[in-house]
């Protein structure tokens, strides 16, 4: 499925729930004809993120929808901006109104978070990832807002890199039998993956270090001083990653350890929406 497809199921699926076909109000309040102007409000400080995806959602509801967009994706917005502007069918509007704020405020408090994570570091050879730490089914849409906030994107599921975590090792027995077996799989079946083992101590590093044959370490809920140590003991033979309860009072001192990659699964999970309303004109 191509992202654009992706984007048209979204949408196609967002509003059945909403509607099951049926606005009742806007059918009971509004002719079936009228066409009416209408803009989104910014109410709050941040990074605007999602204003093409509110398009596609206007043009879906009615393709001859008239929607000229003030500020793009990206750029900081601030209390009282106008972002979009938009002349469509009336009921169309309303009936597009709710999945577009759901989705545009949700976008926004994402990419203003990423944002502040990334102002943290600017000055850094680090980069900030995202995690699986996301809402079912719109997982695609708040990565977009990570990048667009100006963090990146780690895999994008389960079947894209291969990431050994302590379950893993616990019952494969051990960090060498694990990493074996996935050499094994990769073989069999002519996958190339990148692949990341989570490490506990220092011991653990060592054993990976030993067996080999990885792209990255991930060093997990390691105290600064010890972040430190684990960063010297690779040596640049494989990539570095610092994961674990990392905020934006602490991520700069950890990059400042020499990691090349810090996970926050913060930037999905724990980002707070922006408050965007959608007017429409009276009179128009």
């Amino acid at each position: 499925m191509t992202d654009e497809q992706y984007i048209q199921e979204f949408i196609t699926n967002g509003l059945y729930e909403d509607t099951r076909g049926f606005d009742h109000t806007s059918l009971a309040c509004i002719p079936a004809e009228d066409t009416s102007e209408a803009y989104l409000l910014i109410k709050d400080n941040g990074v605007l993120a999602g204003i093409h995806l509110a398009e596609k959602i206007l043009k879906y509801v009615d393709p001859v929808a008239e929607v000229e967009i003030l500020i793009n994706d990206g750029e900081e917005v601030a209390f009282g901006d106008i972002a979009m502007r938009v002349k469509a069918n009336t009921q169309a509007l309303l009936k597009a109104e709710r999945l577009m704020l759901n989705i545009m405020q949700r976008m926004c408090g994402i990419a203003t978070l990423s944002r502040r994570f990334s102002f943290e570091v600017k000055d850094l050879p680090v980069k900030i990832l995202d995690t699986r730490k996301t809402t079912p089914l719109i997982r695609f849409f708040e990565k977009w807002a990570v990048r667009i906030g100006g963090c990146y994107n780690y895999r994008d599921g389960l079947y894209d890199w291969i990431m050994i975590k302590d379950n893993h090792v616990d019952a494969a027995g051990s960090i060498k039998a694990a990493i074996e077996r996935v050499h094994g799989y990769l073989k069999e079946n002519k996958l190339d993956l990148g692949i990341t083992v989570e490490v506990r101590d220092m011991t653990e590093i060592r054993q990976v270090l030993e067996v080999g044959g990885i792209t990255r370490i991930m060093f997990d809920n390691f105290e600064l001083s010890e972040l430190a140590k684990a960063v010297e003991l690779v040596d640049r033979r494989f990539e570095t990653e610092a994961s674990g309860g990392v905020r934006l009072n602490t991520v700069r001192s950890i990059a400042l350890t020499g990691v090349d990659y810090i996970s926050v699964g913060g930037l999905t999970h724990s980002s707070t929406s922006m408050d965007i309303s959608f007017k429409i004109k009276k009179g128009s």
